[in-house]
């Protein structure tokens, strides 16, 4: 049994604020890494699987860790035509067999970038052989699966951790930090936004697995739970607005929902609004908004690539606007999170746990906007 409890964690970590996190009990028993042997060699040895697009977040986050002498790409396995995107990446060795990236002993972290539908499969081969895993969003698509994941990676004694990665950002640092303070007192509403017109080059996003939620609608669910906790109920409006897209050249069926309206109640009469789709031309928005009894803060931007945040407090009677501080911060930078924690031997940030309680609230909503209900989590 699964279940999500609200917990304060408190990181000896500078740049990690004092906040709300979802953890999850299983079994009547909470997991953690704190007794585990999880200390890893230098420099840490990676291996990625899964060379489409985001392959350019993460090639680059691997060579700043290289020239820190902490880390190294060995490989990298995708299709036959990834092979020169990956080549003009710089990747040195590339494979088209995962089990070359899944069975070698050297590696210690294999990073998970392939389509969603193969996310958990390839975890699950990872973790058994013996390595960390480092997945792109979501955990998997079903709950079966995920609490497969968490509980073999408690098992082998491995960190499991998934994107998305935006509670790192040095901006959703402050703002938290900001929210956790009481400096727009008691959060009563929230709100969250992303979406563009979607993607053309392939068209897993578009079939079941896939869908808007689980490609974008999981960065605001991510956000708004690491600002305001556990959600209790949702509902949700989701469909099909666009039932025909073009992918490279060819028409296909959209199948899974490109357009979302997503309602969270955290408890205690604070609600949260998700807004999200392939369905969004372009947007002069804040990227998320949180309404407290005594003041407004909302961060600029995406929360994955964010442009600083405004805060309204009544006592100050004005808007208090902070420019970027870390403009350079990378989506991928779970990746450096992981990889300082194996050097130190201390537990990443993002938490497996949390990862678990989005995919729960994906899943709720896609079944919410099917029965036209509000459901319990």
């Amino acid at each position: 049994m699964i279940k999500v409890v609200r917990s304060l964690v408190t990181s000896a970590c500078k740049t990690t604020l004092t906040r709300k996190r979802c953890s999850i009990e299983i079994c009547g028993s909470k997991n953690c890494f704190d007794q585990l042997p999880l200390k890893a060699p230098i420099p840490i040895r990676l291996g990625i699987i899964g060379c489409g697009n985001v392959l350019e977040a993460y090639v680059p986050q691997c060579e700043r860790l290289q020239a820190q002498g902490r880390a190294e790409l060995l490989v990298a396995c995708g299709r036959s035509s990834q092979r020169d995107r990956a080549s003009a990446l710089g990747v040195a060795r590339f494979s088209t067999d995962e089990s070359e990236v899944l069975r070698d002993p050297r590696i210690d972290v294999v990073i998970i970038l392939t389509s969603m539908p193969e996310h958990a499969r390839l975890a699950a081969g990872a973790l058994e052989t013996g390595k960390h895993v480092l997945i792109e969003k979501p955990l998997a698509t079903n709950l079966e699966d995920a609490r497969m994941l968490l509980k073999l990676a408690d098992q082998c004694k491995r960190h499991l951790v998934c994107a998305p990665f935006t509670t790192l950002s040095p901006t959703f640092q402050a703002v938290a930090g900001r929210v956790f303070a009481g400096d727009i007192g008691k959060p009563c509403l929230a709100r969250a936004r992303y979406g563009w017109s979607g993607p053309w080059w392939s068209e897993w996003f578009y079939k079941p697995g896939g869908g808007s939620l689980f490609d974008l609608g999981i960065y605001c669910i991510t956000s708004l739970t690491g600002l305001l906790g556990p959600v209790k109920r949702v509902t949700s409006f989701a469909g099909v607005a666009i039932p025909g897209r073009e992918i490279n050249g060819r028409r296909v069926v959209v199948e899974a929902e490109d357009n979302a309206q997503v309602l969270l109640d955290f408890g205690e009469a604070c609600f949260g609004v998700v807004t999200s789709g392939f369905t969004m031309q372009q947007y002069r928005s804040p990227a998320v908004e949180i309404y407290g009894t005594t003041g407004t803060i909302q961060m600029l931007g995406d929360d994955w690539d964010p442009d600083g945040y405004e805060l309204w407090q009544n006592a100050a009677g004005c808007w208090q606007v902070f420019k970027e501080t870390t403009p350079d911060w990378s989506w991928a930078d779970g990746l450096r999170d992981l990889v300082e924690c194996l050097h130190d031997n201390t537990t990443p940030k993002v938490t497996k746990e949390q990862a678990f309680h989005v995919l729960e609230i994906i899943l709720k909503a896609q079944q919410s906007a099917r029965e036209g209900r509000a459901l319990a989590i």
